[in-house]
């Protein structure tokens, strides 16, 4: 099979106006991209300097058939400026690192960030329909994710070990906006630091809050590996909790980015992918 890799074009590791600071993950799907077989994703690799989660690979794991797991690469779309894009019909990429990402529940706080559009979701888990997570594969499910409901209503949660459910006040599920089918979006989530009960926020385009819940915080919670395109390493009902969908850029920071650093980065990103400012000032957002 032919094999092929997308190098990045620019000598910043991350690009111009993205924060160094904390960040742990940088997914951009024009830099570091393995295909085979034409536009079959094989692995993503993290554009962030000095990190130990390199590399996001593909999972056949449960999978009936071979290669059904894979995203695809979609390259040169006009919407974004001619950048790339990774398109998920219920298929992830995992970082097979097992503790790379636990600190991000376990009090030190965290920012999110997506760069993404939804497509019509397709049978699973009710309302789970999953683009990120670094859930533990058992137990009581402990860590992070990022979520649509059926109907795509944006949402995010958190899940400390304590108890097991969706949802309780241990496992909160913070709800944001329906997005629309075929548009491109920012969407952004944020955790407070500390080791008490800290506030979780949602942002869709802005640093406008969307959606907001608290999340009890237990230091020694045990999240797993990360999955982009799923809720965790769900190897034994793979692509029933993943979502349909495209990601052209992911970040994760290992602290809550302040408002004006998110606003500055939705801002950049923006820009650099050639999105309307017409999704911000109808919000009432001043650039």
């Amino acid at each position: 099979m032919a094999t092929m890799a997308l190098m990045s074009i620019s000598n910043s590791p991350a690009g111009n106006g993205i924060d160094q600071k904390d960040l742990l993950l940088d997914l951009d799907a024009s830099k570091g991209v393995n295909i085979e077989d034409g536009d079959r994703v094989v692995s993503w690799a993290n554009q962030a300097p000095g990190k130990s989660a390199r590399l996001f690979v593909k999972q056949d794991g449960g999978r009936k058939q071979q290669g059904s797991g894979w995203p695809t690469l979609k390259k040169d779309v006009k919407v974004l400026n001619g950048h790339a894009t990774l398109v998920f019909r219920q298929q992830e990429l995992v970082n097979m690192d097992e503790d790379a990402f636990d600190s991000l529940t376990q009090g030190k706080g965290c920012t999110w960030i997506s760069v993404m559009a939804v497509y019509e979701q397709r049978d699973g888990v009710k309302d789970v329909n999953s683009f990120f997570g670094n859930l533990r594969n058992g137990g009581k499910y402990e860590g992070l994710w990022g979520c649509l409901d059926d109907d795509n209503t944006l949402w995010q949660g958190a899940r400390n070990g304590l108890t097991f459910g969706r949802f309780d006040n241990n496992n909160p599920k913070v709800v944001g906006p329906k997005l629309e089918t075929g548009k491109y979006y920012i969407t952004a989530g944020r955790l407070a630091a500390g080791t008490g009960t800290v506030k979780m926020e949602l942002f869709v385009n802005s640093a406008n809050l969307v959606g907001a819940g608290m999340f009890p915080v237990k230091a020694d919670a045990n999240p797993s590996k990360m999955a982009i395109g799923q809720e965790r390493d769900a190897i034994e009902h793979p692509g029933k909790e993943s979502f349909d969908g495209e990601i052209a850029r992911f970040l994760i920071y290992q602290r809550p980015l302040t408002d004006q650093e998110l606003n500055k980065t939705i801002k950049y990103l923006a820009l650099y992918y050639g999105l309307k400012k017409a999704w911000y000032t109808k919000r009432g957002h001043q650039w």
